[in-house]
Parts: C-alpha cells; sequence; structure tokens
C-alpha cells in the first residue's frame, strides 16, 4: 500500500507535526507576552490547548524522526488506531480554543469596545496569537484527516 502524505514515518508527517509544534509555541509566547491575557478565561484556555499540543506535536515528531532514522514502519493498527483518537481530540480542543478565543476578541473591539476604554490590554496582540492557533489547527487538521484514512485503510 501507498503511503499517503503526512503519514506516520514519512518526512511530509514530520514537517507537519514540526509545523504544528511551531505555531503552537509561536501562538504561547504571543499571547503571554501581549498584557492583560491572563484576565480572559477564553485566552487562558487557548494557552492550556496550545500547550497540549506542543506536547502532542513534539512527541510524535520524535517519533517519526526514530522511524525515519531506523526505517520503523508505523502503519500498525494499535498505534495508527491511537495516533487518530490522539489527533481528534487535540484538534477538537485547539478549534474550540481557537474559536473561543475569537470570539472573546470580536466581543472586545466590536462589541464593548473595552480595547479603547482599557489601555493595559493588548488587543493588537491577541489576533496574532489566535490566527497561530488556527494556523495550528489546520495543519494538525491535514493530519487527522490522513491518520482517519489509514485507520480506514489498515
Amino acid at each position: 500500500m501507498k503511503k499517503p502524505f503526512g503519514s506516520p514515518g514519512k518526512a511530509s508527517g514530520l514537517i507537519l507535526r514540526i509545523g504544528q509544534c511551531l505555531f503552537s509555541t509561536a501562538s504561547i509566547g504571543v499571547m503571554t507576552s501581549a498584557s492583560g491575557f491572563s484576565t480572559v478565561t477564553a485566552f487562558c484556555y487557548l494557552i492550556a490547548s496550545m500547550g497540549l499540543q506542543v506536547l502532542w506535536s513534539f512527541g510524535l515528531a520524535c517519533l517519526d524522526m526514530h522511524a525515519l532514522r531506523f526505517n520503523k514502519d508505523l502503519h500498525n493498527h494499535i498505534i495508527v488506531s491511537l495516533l487518530v483518537v490522539g489527533d481528534w481530540v487535540i484538534a477538537t480542543l485547539s478549534l474550540a480554543a481557537a474559536c473561543s478565543s475569537a470570539g472573546v476578541m470580536v466581543l472586545f473591539s466590536k462589541d464593548t469596545d473595552i480595547c479603547k476604554a482599557d489601555p493595559k490590554f493588548s488587543c493588537n496582540i491577541f489576533p496574532v496569537s489566535i490566527s497561530f492557533a488556527f494556523a495550528s489547527w489546520f495543519l494538525l487538521s491535514i493530519s487527522s484527516y490522513v491518520m482517519l484514512w489509514l485507520v480506514a485503510s489498515i
């Protein structure tokens, strides 16, 4: 069977995992550098979700590096089943965190004018972190989709 793009143990899968890890780390870094993020629950949830995604993506990137270096086949039914469940859970958490943070940001900037009233809020930095979170989720959704097809084909 031909291994699809982004499957575990391929260079494309490693690139996807490294991209997820980098975008999640960037989202955390930008959000924590902004002042006033800790007063909003959705932003704290975004940091927690991105932290979990960093751990998951980094672990799987290490697994992919090991498989590439030692020419191991990761297309075992048990391994792929675990990866598909983990990917879908992390993807759901990441999308929920990014969407809730984006909703709060729209509320702050458009509906309540909190950004104009409170100068200690870094309202111009929050959307950058949210954009990184959506980019990370997009790469994770590609991995999740590939894993779903792999588990169906094995």
